[in-house]
């Protein structure tokens, strides 16, 4: 096992399991990731922490490989001296250092020392997660960012946002083109910090919850059960049976209503609105039975510490049965229509590729990842209850392209109709809820959930008196966004609204 050298002296983390952690120097963790990169590990998340009251600052990193994790953990005393940055063995890890630098005021050896979250909103030298910042030092300047520039005969530049039309969260891409294909993209994001670290640590241990399910509103499920998992893990939490096959019915929920819109979508950016009529007209109906079963559309709230807020009652199970069973073929034959219609399938095929191999070294995740042959699948490779009993089939593809994130979108879908009727099925008649306490202070927990996008992870420690010490949320999209500047690359312009919204990243999940 490529992590069992490492295992001596580290301990077990609450939370997710065959996950460890150990505590090393700065020499030790440039060496380890050098070699877990070498056995082909994944980079799954860094950031930076407060350790101990008294003992200065962690910066923190999570390794994935062979169905086993350890998180690294490296002292930072001196935050003058720099850390060794890993960017060269996990290209991801550059813009999560940069992150940790704006943030806490960890700096990283890495070559790239632009700020990347900070956009003038605070006064720079100041931390926001170090010390206090309120909005009476918030500045305005321009940072004069620097952008990678491309020179050449015929080169010039589009640049895009940060301000886009409707209700697309902001972000600036930076397009260097000859004539209308695209030679680079850069992309700036950040713009919508919203302070949700520094948040966690003014709430109670006990209703970080509720934050947590709007890290990014579309991956409500997946964030909520991800901290109640860590919390539960401190706290010595058994869960109820069904409250546990109820999340996991939600979350396939959250994640059918995604894939809804973006196949939608997906098609309207093809020239084929019918798709997006057809497909906006499953997911209101989706959204109503929803509704009618847990009482909101959106399950912002429904997975609480011990379990869930509501209990489903025989009617609903009937209703949702139903519903999914009728939405499965509905999605079948709309699936049919997608791959017969000659200017849908031209559009789709060979835009935006990205090969196994750049999605292996650039640390492609989730969805996006498995169109491209990585296989990892959290409810597989690290199952909680009641995915061991579920049993979930992992869908993958190699061809990397629009078609494929396409693909894997509809057997996704059909997969989570099959799990939620299973679910439904098979509810365990026991509680739905059971009182969590309030874990020792300093206590430490990951919890992991794959969401729609990829896998989620939350990061949480316990504070004295039932406070937040340190909360990190970690979306996939920290990896996946470098990636789709490479997947634009050789392909013309008016393709990149079609291949973005194949990977459909998270600004706000990005940006804490």
């Amino acid at each position: 096992m490529l992590f069992e050298d490492r295992w001596h002296g580290a301990t077990p983390v609450f939370g997710v399991r065959r996950m460890r952690r150990c505590t090393v120097d700065a020499s030790s963790w440039y060496r380890a990731a050098e070699e877990f990169a070498a056995g082909e590990a994944r980079l799954f998340a860094l950031w930076g922490a407060r350790a101990a009251p008294g003992e200065g600052f962690l910066i923190r990193a999570v390794f994935v490989a062979e169905r086993a994790a350890l998180v690294l953990e490296l002292p930072v005393l001196d935050s003058d001296l720099p850390y060794p940055g890993i960017q060269a063995f996990f290209p991801a890890a550059s813009r999560m250092q940069r992150a940790a630098y704006d943030l806490w005021g960890l700096r990283s050896t890495g070559p790239d020392q632009r700020p990347w979250l900070r956009h003038g909103a605070w006064p720079d030298g100041d931390f926001p997660l170090r010390s206090a910042v309120t909005a009476a030092d918030a500045v305005v300047d321009s940072d004069a960012y620097r952008f990678d520039r491309v020179s050449g005969d015929g080169v010039h530049e589009i640049p895009v946002g940060p301000v886009h039309a409707g209700t697309i969260e902001p972000g600036h891409f930076r397009f260097s083109v000859v004539g209308e294909k695209v030679l680079r993209l850069e992309e700036r994001l950040g713009y919508v910090h919203k302070g949700i670290e520094r948040r966690f640590t003014e709430l109670p241990i006990l209703e970080g919850h509720r934050l947590a399910a709007r890290v990014s509103g579309d991956c409500a499920v997946a964030y909520s059960w991800a901290y109640c998992q860590a919390l539960e893990g401190m706290a010595n939490v058994i869960l109820p049976a069904r409250a546990a096959w109820l999340r996991a019915l939600c979350l396939e929920i959250e994640r059918i209503a995604n894939h809804l819109g973006d196949l939608g979508a997906l098609g309207n950016d093809a020239g084929f609105a019918f798709g997006l009529v057809q497909f906006s007209r499953l997911k209101e109906l989706l959204l109503r039975v929803t509704d009618a079963a847990f009482g909101q559309r959106y399950l912002f709230d429904t997975v609480v510490p011990g379990g869930t807020r509501t209990d489903l009652s025989a009617p609903s199970i009937d209703a949702l049965t139903s519903f999914l069973s009728g939405l499965a073929l509905d999605v079948e034959n709309l699936r049919e229509i997608y791959e017969e219609h000659e200017g849908v399938r031209d559009r789709f095929l060979d835009a935006g590729r990205v090969s196994p191999e750049l999605a292996a070294r650039l640390g492609l995740v989730g969805l996006a990842g498995r169109a491209s042959g990585q296989q990892f699948d959290a409810r597989i490779d690290f199952p909680c209850t009641p995915y061991l009993e579920l049993a979930p089939r992992k869908v993958t593809r190699t061809e990397g392209d629009v078609a494929a994130r396409v693909a894997v979108r509809f057997d996704e879908l059909q997969e989570s109709c099959r799990l939620g009727e299973q679910i439904l099925r098979c509810l365990p008649q026991t509680s739905h809820r059971i009182d969590c306490p309030t874990p020792p202070e300093g206590a430490m927990a990951i919890g992991m959930i794959e969401g729609w996008r990829g896998a989620v992870l939350v990061a949480l420690e316990a504070g004295e008196a039932g406070a937040i010490r340190n909360c990190h949320p970690h979306d996939p999209s920290w990896q996946n966004w470098p990636v789709l500047e490479h997947a634009i690359i050789d392909n013309i312009v008016p393709d990149f609204p079609l291949i973005n919204k194949s990977f459909n990243l998270s600004y706000s999940g990005h940006d804490l």
